[in-house]
């Protein structure tokens, strides 16, 4: 016959295994079901293996198991090549990014590159240094508008991408703030980069509630305590938090981005398999 003491002890460990069954069942139901359909990569990330083998890294991130790419340049190859290998390798191109030059420029060629190639979105990735007053953003503003026309009679999108640097206030004003009030919200949509907005000081998920639909790609790269880039997984910021948040702000394409990885393709591997088993 079991004596007091021991009924006491077993109901405890029944009563603690109970508890933990129904955490880890909570904090699984909090996890949610859904998970990411599509993962991408910006292949600036491997920037420096596609000027060695173009063709030979595309079908390494494709190996890896990515389905989608963001291109920051060609290499000299020709558009219709690029398409055939994309076709080949089963990966598509969604976006690509174009520096602010070329879209004052070049804007046509650009255009009718990315529509050989697959791309839909037309993305401005970085503003230099002298292009960052209020005065500039301002400008910045306009011509974006005038791009983002271009871009819809063209069947495209165009967007803009974040660092942290616009989220360095000026005379009171955000210029990232400045952006997104003084465009037009169907011509001008923006790519948000979930390192850098965490970087400079902001949370995501503010910016979807203010501006929802208005996201629909973002670059995947996570944050150590001291804020540096690592892959993702390996820092601090809540990926299954953002994504949960994903209809309302529009998004549709994730791209796993490091900037300055020790080993690249280590690197996108290490993200990707994150990514994958993600629930949100």
């Amino acid at each position: 016959m079991i004596n007091r003491r021991d009924f006491l002890k077993t109901s405890a460990s029944a009563a603690f295994g109970g508890f933990l069954m129904n955490n880890l069942q909570a904090r699984e139901a909090m996890a949610g079901t859904k998970s990411l359909s599509k993962i991408g990569v910006q292949l600036y990330t491997v920037r420096d293996l596609m000027k060695q083998d173009f063709a030979g890294t595309l079908e390494k991130v494709a190996n890896i198991g990515y389905n989608e790419v963001e291109f920051a340049g060609y290499f000299d190859n020709k558009p219709k090549d690029v398409r055939k290998l994309l076709d080949g390798l089963g990966l598509t191109a969604p976006a690509v990014h174009v520096g602010i030059d070329l879209l004052r420029d070049k804007l046509d060629a650009a255009l009718e590159t990315a529509k050989i190639i697959g791309h839909h979105y037309i993305v401005c990735p970085w503003l230099a240094p002298a292009d960052r007053t209020l005065e500039k953003y301002q400008e910045h503003a306009a011509l974006f508008n005038k791009v983002g026309e271009a871009c819809q009679k063209a069947g495209l999108q165009f967007a803009y991408h974040n660092h942290d640097f616009e989220f360095e206030a000026q005379d009171g004003k955000i210029p990232y703030d400045l952006l997104l009030a003084e465009t037009d919200s169907k011509l001008v949509q923006m790519e948000l980069d979930l390192f850098w907005i965490r970087k400079g000081g902001q949370d995501p998920l503010a910016y979807f509630e203010k501006h929802p639909g208005r996201f629909p790609l973002c670059h995947v790269k996570d944050m150590t305590e001291d804020e540096k880039m690592v892959e993702v997984g390996a820092g601090k910021i809540d990926f299954a938090q953002i994504f949960s948040h994903s209809k309302h702000a529009g998004l549709k394409h994730y791209f796993v981005e490091h900037d300055n990885p020790e080993d690249a393709l280590q690197s996108i591997t290490a993200s990707y398999q994150h990514l994958k088993k993600l629930k949100f």
